[in-house]
């Protein structure tokens, strides 16, 4: 069996690998993702939403490949974001800003990228093979009433994921229809994390548990 290691505290990225036979060990990456995107964003070397989800998978895949739990083992980073009209809408924290999102999502469709990056940590090198992708996945929001928004940011459930709303949640009923991998939504692409994991030599059975 090949480890695999979970740069991310998502409960929704753990539970997705778990129903998949995966269980991954989980490392917190501490990535300041505001600060990233901001410093890629002034020296030009990102433009896009998927450009920003890759970089911030990418740095939260190799913040972790010091970790001795990490040792001897693949690490998949992800990050993930919603791009309504060219905009990168990360977490909203503030339940004032998940508001006004949901105000201008309703009744409209966006686009969520997640970005995977897969390191090979089992093999001893300075720069261990490294390979990722973002993915994306169209979104058709339904037309939440002023009072359904409030109801549902009064959860908490929106604050702390990308672009406020969750498919495996509360928000799944906000959600009239995707057009793409649903993994890509939840924030982890099944799909993608098999191919990735091919491209680096890895047979993607030997992640199932015993």
């Amino acid at each position: 069996m090949t480890k695999l290691v979970l740069a991310s505290t998502s409960p929704a990225r753990l539970r997705l690998l778990r129903d998949a036979g995966i269980d991954p060990v989980v490392i917190a990456p501490n990535v300041d993702e505001e600060q990233v995107g901001e410093m890629a964003l002034a020296a030009g070397t990102i433009s896009t939403t998927a450009d920003l989800v890759l970089l911030l998978a990418k740095c939260k895949a190799e913040a972790v490949v010091q970790n001795p739990l990490a040792e001897d083992a693949l690490i998949i980073g992800c990050d993930s974001a919603l791009d309504l009209d060219g905009e990168a809408l990360g977490k909203p924290l503030e339940p004032e800003v998940a508001i006004e999102r949901w105000k201008a999502m309703r009744g409209r469709s966006g686009r969520l990228y997640t970005g995977h990056w897969l390191i090979d940590n089992r093999v001893k090198t300075p720069m261990p093979p490294a390979t990722g992708r973002a993915t994306n996945t169209t979104v058709h929001f339904a037309s939440l009433s002023d009072q359904e928004i409030l109801a549902y940011v009064g959860t908490g459930e929106p604050l702390k994921v990308a672009g406020a709303f969750t498919i495996d949640g509360l928000g799944g009923a906000f959600i009239r229809a995707i057009e793409g991998d649903a993994h890509t939504v939840v924030g982890l692409s099944l799909p993608t994390l098999r191919e990735l994991s091919i491209s680096l030599g890895v047979d993607y059975p030997s992640l199932w548990r015993a």
